[in-house]
């Protein structure tokens, strides 16, 4: 079985994912606060890397930890589950095949400890 990085159209189709992914995520006012002092390119570079690896592709991430990356942002459980919604419907619209999404979206579920944070400063 390929990964499914490869499954779903390899570097251009996560490289299409991230942008409009985050189109929509600096379009909703609940969560764009978030990326306020955020440097966009820079962030949707790691994201690329991170996503690749996640997905089982050839990069290899070496940003921070999700942990150290999410630490202080004081990020809800509200809005993590925004941004997977977000997530998903990217996916819908890029016609990621049905069967896969459910697989890229547990690929992340285990990261929302090492995001969401009870308040600023301070991880859950």
């Amino acid at each position: 079985m390929a990964p499914v990085y490869e499954e779903i159209g390899g570097a251009g189709a996560v490289e299409a994912a991230v942008e409009r992914l985050y189109d929509r995520i600096l379009a909703d006012p609940d969560i764009r606060g978030y990326y306020a002092q955020t440097d966009i390119s820079r962030l949707k570079a790691h994201q690329r890397a991170f996503l690749t690896a996640a997905l089982g592709g050839p990069d290899t991430y070496s940003g921070l930890t999700i942990r150290q990356a999410h630490a202080g942002r004081g990020v809800t459980e509200a809005a993590f589950d925004g941004v997977v919604a977000h997530l998903v419907a990217t996916l819908r619209e890029l016609a990621v095949p049905a069967d896969l999404i459910p697989q890229i979206v547990a690929a992340l579920a285990p990261l929302k400890s090492d995001i969401v944070g009870t308040e600023p400063g301070r991880a859950a």
